[in-house]
């Protein structure tokens, strides 16, 4: 039996994948577990059938993109918001639009600096903004709008490679020719030190002794090891709590975003890599943003053409008052604050929009979200060993589920700083106690 450490990480996307990568690096025998399957980018060819169909009323709802592209799943909460998730490998890193800012909203204030995280995860990926001369003259209309305005918007810093990209502007599908980074490609680096990813395997319960938990029971077997980190999303995530019988907070969070439409003749704004630019405000951001799904699925919006449509992005940090069942589904609406602040933010967009020459009607888009965290949030007492009182021994948390406020922000890179700051506590705390007995069985 081997002496190497042991290490099942659940999920493999930002958190899990990152995690995982760091134990594999430090010699710990690491076993991913990924619900979904290997992914694959929705073919372009689907999109293009799917457009007649949106004209004539046919695309009801947006659950039934999760038909036609199963790696993408939607959860409506029952305050009419509709999440999204990424269950496949790469997580929802495969369907994001590769922004890397620093969101530390709710974490310096209880003692953690992910400064030394951020800075290795930003010289690995070399995050740069998309040149300005590939961005479509709407875009930049509405970025020099908002500087008038004195918003200071900035270009947004990306993990995709200029020379690569082709513009196609459908990032959150899939990036079809390599120059987005992903999570995958941690993945590839847990293979190479030995690690091992099974996909379509989805994980019931941790398996707990005496307090401790011991390994995992997935696709009905059980699993053991020295540590156990769960990565898979605020919703995975509490969903596997759950089911152990362990708590979870009810203090869900998810980045609301409402994308406020106008309409511009020859705009082609999809023409472009989504979120070139943003520009935050208070508890908010702008950011140049065409709405594939409240383009397909919003009928307020059904009567513009995708070439005439022009969307800024308000992406909100909410309060964090959701809740997630065990079934998965999910209680969270806007509180009054948050339409408070949308409010606002969705009148400074169409006074940036306009001062643009985007005319109108301004219609506001579908209310989506797809940064989903604070389910297993840390605290003051919990900063020193980034492992929540509320867990058993040997079982962390490697997720957005630990950030405890919403940022209003891209959070891909937050969830990486974060996975690499645990997966070191990891290796620092849960390796010493191998004197408690073998665990390994994988």
């Amino acid at each position: 039996m081997s002496c190497r450490p042991s290490a099942i990480v659940v999920g493999s996307g930002a958190g899990g994948a990152t995690a995982a990568r760091a134990l594999a690096q430090r010699g710990w025998s690491v076993v991913l577990f990924e619900t979904g399957r290997p992914f694959r980018p929705l073919a372009r060819p689907l999109l293009q059938l799917a457009e007649p169909l949106r004209r004539l009323g046919l695309l009801r709802s947006a659950g039934v993109i999760s038909r036609l592209f199963p790696h993408l799943e939607t959860i409506r909460t029952s305050g009419g918001i509709e999440l999204v998730r990424g269950v496949t490998t790469g997580g929802s890193t495969v369907l994001a639009c590769g922004n890397l800012v620093r969101a530390e909203r709710g974490l310096r204030e209880i003692g953690i600096d992910l400064s030394p995280e951020y800075a290795e995860l930003e010289a690995l990926l070399q995050p740069r903004p998309t040149p300005v001369e590939r961005w479509r003259p709407v875009s930049r209309a509405m970025f020099a709008a908002a500087e008038r305005q004195g918003l200071a918007p900035k270009p947004v810093p990306k993990a995709v490679d200029p020379e690569r990209c082709v513009a196609c502007g459908l990032c959150e599908v899939g990036c079809a020719v390599g120059a987005k980074w992903d999570a995958r490609r941690f993945l590839s680096e847990v293979r190479q030190q030995g690690g091992e990813v099974r996909t379509a395997t989805r994980v019931e319960r941790v398996v707990l002794d005496r307090d401790r938990a011991v390994g995992v029971v997935a696709g009905g077997a059980s699993v053991r090891a020295d540590a156990v980190v769960l990565a898979a999303g605020a919703i995975g995530t509490a969903q596997i709590l759950h089911r152990s019988g362990l708590p979870v907070a009810d203090r869900l969070w998810v980045d609301v975003v409402v994308t406020l439409g106008g309409r511009l003749a020859g705009a082609r704004q999809l023409d472009e890599p989504p979120m070139v630019w943003y520009a935050e405000g208070e508890g908010y951001i702008l950011s140049s943003y065409l709405d594939i799904l409240s383009h397909c699925f919003h009928p307020p919006w059904r009567r513009v053409p995708l070439a005439d449509r022009v969307g800024l992005m308000v992406k909100l940090a909410d309060e964090a008052t959701g809740t997630v069942h065990a079934d998965g589904s999910v209680d969270k609406a806007l509180t009054l604050e948050d339409e408070r602040a949308l409010g606002e933010a969705l009148d400074r967009a169409r006074e940036v929009m306009e001062e643009a020459g985007v005319g109108g009607p301004f219609v506001p888009g579908l209310p989506n979200a797809g940064h989903l965290g604070g389910t297993v949030p840390l605290t003051v007492q919990d900063a020193p060993s980034m492992h929540p009182a509320s867990l058993p021994e040997g079982l962390w948390v490697a997720d957005l589920s630990l950030a405890p406020l919403s940022q209003g922000l891209p959070t891909i890179l937050t969830t990486a700083a974060l996975a690499l700051r645990v997966a070191r506590r990891v290796a620092a705390i849960a390796a010493p106690e191998r004197d408690r007995g073998p665990r390994r069985q994988l």
